[in-house]
């Protein structure tokens, strides 16, 4: 009897493990917004990372948050690193890559609660009335993270705080561009 429950406990670890193991490797989640201001505005706030206090989501998450600056003060090989609370954990930010008022491509490397490198880029696209932004993540999973994604919904966690991101991102270049436009 004993036998067979072990069996069958190791089948059922078997199957979980080829479950996983088929999973797709890589994701890639975005979300978008319409701001009623030109690229330039929402642009600004995105490649500067001193900037990023007054939209990004996870900024207000750690009032203690430590936050360093490196490298360029904007644009290409601008880095931010950030240490804070379980929330927020550690990290650092790179930027790669600049299309002037276009896009942003970011190396978004994770140190805390768990170790990633993923890529982030912000597009931005001129409309009738204002500016499409999305902002994409791509990355890649391992064993583990794919485990934890049939767990987690990934992209529904972290989707809301891009959507919160780019709803406060949205109203700081609205407000900026007011201001410059009535002036």
């Amino acid at each position: 009897m004993l036998v067979k429950i072990l069996i069958g406990v190791a089948v059922v670890i078997v199957i979980l493990v080829i479950v996983v193991a088929t999973r797709p490797a890589r994701f890639r989640m975005e979300r978008s917004i319409k701001i009623a201001a030109p690229p330039a505005s929402a642009f600004g706030l995105v490649n500067d990372f001193h900037r990023w206090g007054a939209w990004s989501p996870w900024e207000k998450m750690d009032p203690n948050l430590q936050r360093v600056y490196e490298g360029a003060e904007s644009g290409k090989g601008a880095v931010y690193s950030w240490k804070g609370n379980n929330k927020v954990g550690e990290g650092r930010m790179t930027i790669e890559q600049v299309q002037e008022n276009s896009k942003v491509v970011i190396k978004l490397e994770f140190f805390r609660p768990f170790k990633a490198t993923n890529t982030a880029t912000f597009t931005f696209t001129p409309q009738a009335g204002g500016t499409n932004v999305i902002w994409a993540m791509d990355g890649h999973n391992n064993f583990m993270a794919k485990a934890f994604h049939m767990l987690m919904d990934m992209d529904k966690l972290v989707g809301a705080d891009f959507e919160r991101g780019l709803a406060a991102m949205k109203d700081q270049a609205e407000q900026e561009h007011s201001v410059v436009a009535r002036n």
